[in-house]
């Protein structure tokens, strides 16, 4: 098979990416001489890999990421590795250890997180696809903030080997592009179960979008409309809603009362699950090697407050309390009760309706250190972290400005169903086309 090398040398004034490759490239198969960029916490062989961690700076994978041996084998080159919050912890990728994404769209604005870096460079035209991962809403903010397209597959359905572990249970690669078409060609690649993913399924995804949407149920949730989300927002994501109707589909408006609680249920969780997996980068597996001259617990101590930035201490921390005796069962335990509601709710409303529609964020981009509150900033995250609780797929895909800033709607859809969510998106991004 002839091998070519794709030379990759991006204008990065957006900081969106942290290593650049020039990396060979099959001329066959479904990808064949697309340069693609990969988030920075899915593993590259022989690529510096970081997650944008000071105590992984150094690290090269001895192996790929079962995504990226896919995309290879498809035919791709891998562009770089690009900036995201530091593990996957933020909603802005201001929490980088070197340094925040600029926005394309105003480089005074965050560009999303924690995927901002793939999403930047997707919106800035340096790169045509690239793979992100989503905690709770990591590619699909971006995708929304950055005006581009982001698909959060439904749990399992994309292999999560090769992924560096924040929170096991919600998290998954995604693909990520500026329309629709380049979304589920880029799906249709890294989809499929992985023997070394006990957590994957057998559901590969061989999909061509279509736009026909006649008869289709769209549920309306009020939550999504409701407290905390800019009315400009609002009316945009309605006025595209209004599109689909005039496509064929039916509306029908519903509620999600878990809602809620979804958002504390999250963050009990995924903190939680980062508190176990972050045990490891110790100075001695992973990170800076740690002093011997001091005892144990004082280098491991070391290593990590200076290898961690405040946000991955902050959520380490608030995970090791919440699963700490006497008071698992008051934090961590219910929080999996709420979880399981939110779940029940989505079973319940996909018993009527075939997906369901609402604005991605609840606002546009914000200016860069203007949400400096870490609970002002988790507050951004209520309208996505619901489809991670439950496992359901999501796309983003752009459906108007506000203030000149792109605004993301967002199509949810039964599990396994990433094709009728991709299908919504496409005959929106179709209808709308100049």
């Amino acid at each position: 098979m002839a091998v070519h090398t794709i030379n990759f040398e991006p204008d990065d004034r957006y900081n969106a990416f942290l290593k650049v490759c020039a990396q060979p490239s099959h001329c066959e198969g479904k990808l064949a001489g697309i340069a693609i960029a990969v988030k920075d916490n899915i593993s590259t062989q022989g690529i510096e890999t970081t997650c944008a961690s000071k105590i992984l700076k150094g690290y090269i994978p001895p192996y790929d990421a079962h995504a990226v041996g896919l995309i290879k084998n498809a035919g791709a080159a891998i562009a770089g590795k690009t900036n995201m919050d530091e593990f996957g912890m933020g909603t802005s990728t201001e929490n980088s250890a070197f340094g925040p994404t600029l926005n394309p769209c105003d480089t005074g604005r965050v560009p999303g997180g924690s995927s901002g870096g793939s999403a930047a460079a997707i919106a800035a035209g340096m790169v045509r696809m690239a793979l992100g991962t989503d905690t709770g809403g990591s590619i699909r903010c971006p995708a929304a903030f950055c005006g581009i397209v982001g698909l959060k597959p439904t749990y399992g359905r994309v292999s999560r080997y090769g992924l560096i572990a924040y929170a096991n249970s919600l998290e998954t690669i995604g693909p990520m592009a500026k329309n629709v078409a380049d979304v589920s060609l880029l799906m249709s690649v890294i989809a499929g179960h992985d023997r070394k993913d006990s957590t994957s399924y057998d559901k590969p995804y061989a999909h061509t979008p279509s736009s026909d949407i006649k008869g289709l149920r769209i549920g309306i949730p009020e939550e999504y409309f409701g407290k905390g989300v800019d009315r400009e927002v609002a009316a945009v994501a309605k006025k595209a809603i209004g599109r689909l109707e005039n496509l064929g589909a039916v509306t029908v408006s519903c509620s999600i009362p878990s809602m809620e609680y979804a958002l504390a249920a999250y963050y009990v969780i995924c903190t939680s699950e980062a508190s176990s997996n972050l045990a490891r980068f110790d100075g001695v597996r992973y990170g800076p090697a740690a002093d011997t001259k001091k005892s144990w617990h004082a280098a491991y101590q070391n290593v990590r407050r200076e290898g961690f930035g405040p946000e991955v201490r902050r959520r380490i921390m608030l995970g090791t309390f919440a699963l700490s005796s006497g008071y698992y069962g008051k934090y961590y335990a219910k929080a999996q009760v709420a979880r399981e509601n939110v779940r029940k709710d989505f079973t319940r409303l996909f018993s009527d309706v075939d997906v369901l529609c609402g604005p991605t964020m609840p606002t546009i981009a914000f200016k860069l250190g203007e949400k400096s509150d870490p609970l002002s900033m988790y507050l951004s995250d209520i309208l996505t972290v619901p489809v991670n609780l439950a496992g359901i797929p999501a796309i983003s895909v752009p459906c108007g400005k506000v203030r000149g800033m792109p605004v993301g709607l967002q199509v949810m859809g039964r599990p396994f169903e990433d094709e009728r969510v991709i299908d919504v998106a496409y005959a929106y991004e179709q209808a709308v086309r100049p």
